[in-house]
């Protein structure tokens, strides 16, 4: 896959018109490309002098163990999204990050980073848009945990999740692959898996939205953003603000 391609590139390139030197420092980052299989945990919390990484195919998730063993997920990363990126610049990682599926993904240390911030300036400023971008979809995860009922907060993630995947060219308006299971929602909305199939019955037999053998479709678009009161402005889609 040519850099012009790449998820990442094509992510980025919704701020900044990327310059032929900013796909060059672009490149040097995919030179360590490795594979990982489903299951495998590749940052774990706590740990020193972590690598990040960069997601080019498949999906990860993001996570914090409770001491009574129970998960929250944080968020799960799709192509194109940093992997533990605050692992390399906080020195020790503060999340786990575990492959949801056989993912493939490029290896980025602290000085690949740096040296691209001192290389490319306008590359660095799209990064810290992405991460910019990946605080505002936390926030928006606080508030569906805190105020958005059930079938809201289920609706408001799996729209933004087809937003984030249209950006990158692998999902439409019509829906999305996808990979995870009750189980993966449950964690990520604080609702049991139960509860997660429950919501989902419900919303299906409303006409909104079926969730069935690995694939999410958007039954009535309109009407499920309407329910879920979802507003696209905190993704930022709407093209280059630096050209």
């Amino acid at each position: 896959m040519s850099i012009l391609q790449s998820p990442l590139t094509r992510k980025l390139s919704v701020f900044v018109a990327l310059s032929d030197r900013d796909l060059a420092t672009l490149e040097r980052f995919h030179r360590r490309r490795r594979t990982f299989q489903c299951g495998h945990e590749m940052i774990h919390e706590g740990q020193m002098n972590a690598s990040a990484f960069i997601l080019a195919k498949g999906w990860a998730c993001s996570f914090k163990m409770l001491p009574d063993g129970d998960r929250q997920i944080v968020d799960f990363q799709v192509p194109g999204d940093f992997l533990g990126l605050r692992s390399i610049l906080f020195r020790t990682s503060d999340h786990s990050i575990e492959a949801v599926t056989q993912i493939e993904a490029s290896e980025v240390i602290a000085t690949d980073i740096l040296d691209a911030f001192a290389d490319a300036p306008r590359l660095a400023t799209a990064v810290l848009w992405a991460a910019s971008r990946d605080e505002a979809m936390v926030v928006e995860h606080l508030v569906d945990l805190g105020r958005r009922n059930a079938e809201e907060r289920t609706a408001h993630f799996l729209l933004e999740l087809g937003a984030r995947l249209m950006l990158v060219g692998v999902g439409d308006r019509s829906g999305f692959d996808c990979p995870l299971t009750q189980y993966h929602l449950a964690d990520a909305l604080g609702l049991s898996a139960v509860h997660v199939n429950r919501v989902l019955r419900h919303l299906r037999e409303q006409g909104l939205i079926t969730f069935q053998k690995g694939r999410v479709l958007f039954d009535d678009f309109d009407r499920l953003r309407a329910l879920a009161r979802f507003d696209t402005g905190y993704l930022d889609h709407e093209g280059p603000l630096l050209h």
